[in-house]
């Protein structure tokens, strides 16, 4: 009797399938052993391991080919060099001469010309993309042509494009029936180099979307058309959502390509006339190679990385945003 009251006195019986306490209680009261977390395995190791030799080098390569020359441009922007002799300190001193340069102001709007026209790339390289995306007769003699432009050097497309231009004996006038100095005015310069880099950028875009086309899936393709989608309606709705990855790609290269151009420019007009067909990558060249003022050159490369920086970074959040 007194056994029974005790156990009743400690707070209830104590039975293994009592609600809210566990079986294996018993001399512990009541108090459940928690379970040791188990290590990664010696397969989880391994892969591990393997993972990294395999990373390793590629991560060797970016450290050295692409960040540790960003951040040591980013520090010769603080100082005068010329190359040759000892660099000097001089703080925020190139960043202050280059807002007051009206060059530099003349370049950053070029350079926004060209990322406005030059997105023009990704939407005709799809058309092209989709118009060669057919199973006739010929059509690989029609890719190859419009590949072509793809293959060639920037040299040769200048050069090309500049015989074009020729208000002497270039095409253009013998299609407009007089020459127009395309080259040799402020007004037209840029936009003429602008429509020459165009030809093998739509060429690239056009590769890209001819990949993206040959992943598409095919079953959704087939329902869309089961419930009636054709034309516009099948493009926009459902080839386009598959071809975000290759978008957001075609975007990505074409913006770093209209912010770099340099080729094109330095074959064509040299940054002129009058310095009205230069760009940020251009006066950079300009400014080291010519001048010898290193740092300077190393300040206009860090604004030039800055706004690269922003495009990507906003165009990669959009395509993050969407993927969610």
């Amino acid at each position: 009797m007194s056994h029974s009251v005790s156990r009743h006195s400690v707070g209830g019986p104590v039975e293994a399938g009592a609600p809210g306490l566990p079986a294996s209680g018993g001399a512990l009261g009541g108090a459940s052993v928690p379970s040791r977390r188990r290590g990664p395995t010696p397969t989880a190791r391994r892969q591990r391991r393997a993972a990294f030799l395999f990373l390793a080098p590629a991560c060797f390569m970016v450290a050295v080919y692409v960040v540790w020359p960003i951040v040591s441009t980013i520090r010769l922007s603080f100082f005068n060099w010329d190359g040759m002799t000892e660099p000097t300190f001089i703080g925020l001193a190139n960043y202050i001469e280059l807002l007051h340069t009206p060059t530099f102001y003349t370049a950053l709007k070029n350079n926004l010309i060209w990322l406005v026209l030059f997105l023009l790339a990704p939407p005709m390289g799809l058309g092209v993309a989709l118009y060669l995306n057919q199973a006739v007769a010929g059509i690989r003699i029609v890719k190859s042509l419009f590949f072509a432009p793809f293959v060639l050097s920037g040299v040769v497309v200048g050069l090309v494009f500049s015989w074009f231009y020729d208000p002497t004996f270039g095409l253009l006038a013998m299609i407009l029936g007089h020459g127009v100095p395309v080259l040799g005015d402020p007004r037209y310069a840029t936009f003429g180099i602008v429509f020459a880099a165009l030809w093998p950028q739509t060429a690239y875009c056009m590769i890209l979307y001819l990949t993206g086309l040959t992943t598409l899936n095919a079953e959704q393709i087939e329902a869309a058309r089961m419930e009636g989608a054709q034309g516009w309606s099948m493009l926009w709705h459902v080839i386009l959502p598959q071809l975000r990855p290759t978008t957001f790609m075609a975007i990505v290269v074409t913006i770093i390509g209209a912010l770099r151009s340099f080729d094109l420019i330095s074959v064509m007009t040299g940054g002129g006339p009058f310095e009205s067909s230069t760009v940020l990558a251009y006066f950079m060249y300009d400014q080291a190679i010519k001048y010898y003022r290193i740092g300077y050159s190393a300040a206009i490369a860090v604004v030039l990385f800055g706004i690269m920086l922003v495009y990507i970074v906003y165009h990669l959040r959009r395509m993050l945003r969407a993927e969610q």
